[in-house]
């Protein structure tokens, strides 16, 4: 072997575990946001509060993680990945202490809002490196993988973390990940190389915010804005918030049962995107997949929503209640159905010039999380008014709403 070929089969390996290195960052950050799908009753009774009351503080954390967003990538652009991702893994650890020692609501808000900005950047850390370092062919490979990984957060935060609140509280979840957050610090410092900053940007973040909100609304972008507002927001919602209230309060099953369930719904999640980016190959209509399979995860949550107790998928079969194993298919269906929102930023960098297609981006992925955010906040109201069903027909139809604004907007004009 040459010394040429030495030295790039070293860069390269160096480069694969930098980037594992940051994707646990993501991962951590998965976790910390589905927290509270399986402890939610526990932290509630906890702080003398009503679920309902908590799930909506918990949109906190989701609101300040959209708002960090854009000043956190022009903080990447101006002193680096590496500085950036460990600043962020320092206030991960402290948030994470926070959250873990809160005495009640507003000590629980602090340590939500921290946790907020400073996980903002763990999937930005990794793409940014891997889009500096690799070919488009191969950032298309390793973006998947960062995702991936990422959601193996989510897998944590199922059956595992179920087991850790039952034996310990839910305070062990927030002390676990505090501890996660020094080991991916560490494994950051060790492995994550200096590079110069490059001062892609010297406006101002405000500057930049105003840019990529002009860009969003811009008529190009509104119908892939609107859907990105709620497609991530109902896995994301589901999945962290009231996927283990709606098992174990409506189905009656135990939170280790219902960690399960979920950790399947995180499976589909996981490869979903692959799936749906193999379809996307072959068919090669990517808006007609994009809004099919929005279309689908509406139905299917509707669907979920009408198998309780008295709704009319119950009264057809003639059962009071419709079995778990009924919403298991139903989770892992709708985790597929909803894992074609990565081919709205291929649709964003398609419709904007290469000069804008970064900011384009940024502003999907802005929709993505302040999305998340709203529609923790408005279900939070929705339960309190109504129940867990009309959360999810909610979320079902705000779904149909969005798919409808995509079409309208992204019509081939004649």
């Amino acid at each position: 072997m040459t010394k040429a070929a030495h030295d790039a089969g070293h860069a390269t390996r160096a480069l694969i575990f930098a980037l594992v290195a940051l994707a646990c960052g993501h991962m951590l950050s998965t976790l910390l946001r589905t927290i509270p799908a399986v402890s939610l009753d526990l932290m509630a009774a906890d702080f003398d509060i009503e679920p309902q009351a908590l799930a909506s503080l918990t949109s906190i954390y989701p609101f300040a993680f959209a708002a960090a967003q854009i000043p956190v990538g022009a903080a990447m652009d101006r002193f680096g990945v590496r500085p950036v991702s460990l600043s962020l893994l320092a206030g991960t650890v402290f948030g994470a202490m926070a959250s873990g020692f809160a005495t009640g609501p507003s000590s629980f808000a602090v340590g939500q809002l921290l946790l907020g900005i400073a996980t903002s950047g763990m999937l930005m850390c990794p793409m940014t490196l891997a889009a500096k370092q690799l070919s488009a062919a191969r950032f298309g490979l390793w973006s998947g993988a960062i995702l991936s990984i990422g959601n193996i957060g989510m897998l944590l935060s199922s059956s595992p973390l179920a087991f850790v609140v039952d034996a310990y509280g839910w305070r062990a979840g927030f002390w676990m990940a505090a501890i996660g957050g020094v080991a991916v610090a560490a494994a950051v410092f060790a492995l994550v190389p200096h590079q110069p900053a490059e001062h892609k940007d010297e406006s101002s973040p405000l500057a930049q915010m105003m840019e990529v909100l002009r860009l969003g609304l811009s008529r190009p972008l509104r119908g892939l804005i609107a859907l990105a507002l709620v497609s991530l927001a109902t896995s994301l919602v589901l999945r962290g918030l009231w996927g283990g209230p709606w098992l174990m309060d409506v189905k009656g099953l135990s939170r280790v049962e219902a960690g399960n369930q979920l950790g399947a719904f995180t499976l589909a999640m996981i490869v979903g995107p692959l799936f749906i980016g193999m379809i996307d190959r072959r068919l090669g209509r990517r808006r007609a997949l994009v809004a099919g399979s929005h279309l689908a995860g509406a139905l299917l949550l509707a669907l979920m929503a009408l198998g309780a107790p008295h709704y009319a998928v119950s009264v057809l079969f003639g059962v009071p209640v419709m079995p778990p194993q009924y919403d298991l298919v139903l989770f892992v269906l709708i985790g597929l159905a909803t894992s074609a929102q990565p081919l709205l930023f291929g649709m964003s960098r398609q419709l904007v010039d290469a000069q804008t297609a970064g900011k384009a981006l940024a502003a999907v992925n802005l929709a993505f999380f302040l999305g998340a955010a709203l529609m923790q906040s408005v279900t939070g109201a929705v339960a309190a008014l109504a129940g867990l069903p009309a959360v999810l027909l909610f979320m079902a139809a705000m779904l149909a709403l969005g798919v409808v604004i995509f079409l309208a907007y992204t019509a081939p004009t004649p």
